[in-house]
């Protein structure tokens, strides 16, 4: 709909195709965006702007009515929203001989853990490690993070979800 939009306002005119062009290349490559209803909305803004600047004012009022309502109908029910069911979780780890304790434990609270990151943090067998991790269930982060931090191999232990600390 947003890609029926732009079509509608730049028509056979070259120069709007550029500065279509121009403006998304700017936005995407200065701004960071993470989330994909983000990018809809900014595209959608840039669309509706671009028809109101170029004086196609009922274009700009009827698809940003229509537009609109079906992006708010899709937010409210969320619709396509990111499941929050996969998360980061990073913590110090002192090495020693032996299997790694913080694995057992990963393997009760998870469905599926993958190590990220590993980072040796200067001290003799300090590591920073950094997991994505799929609970089994949920509600159970907290969980994970006492029984992570009852290890005395472990410390700074960090659980995140979309870059927001859950503890």
């Amino acid at each position: 709909m947003i890609t029926a939009l732009v079509i509608m306002v730049i028509g056979n005119n070259l120069a709007r195709a550029f500065g279509l062009v121009g403006a998304m290349s700017i936005i995407r490559f200065r701004t960071a965006v993470k989330d994909t209803q983000d990018i809809v909305f900014i595209f959608f803004a840039l669309a509706a702007g671009m028809a109101a600047g170029v004086g196609f004012r009922l274009v700009a009022f009827a698809g940003t009515i229509f537009i609109g309502a079906i992006l708010l109908t899709l937010s409210k029910t969320n619709y396509a929203a990111p499941k929050k069911s996969e998360f980061l979780v990073q913590f110090r780890y002192k090495d020693g001989e032996g299997e790694s304790p913080y694995i057992q434990i990963l393997q009760r609270f998870c469905k599926r853990h993958r190590l990220v990151n590993m980072q040796s943090i200067g001290q003799e067998n300090l590591y920073e490690l950094s997991f994505y991790l799929t609970l089994k269930h949920k509600d159970e982060g907290t969980e994970l993070i006492r029984a992570l931090d009852t290890l005395p191999q472990v410390s700074d232990i960090r659980f995140f979800y979309d870059e927001e600390p859950l503890k």
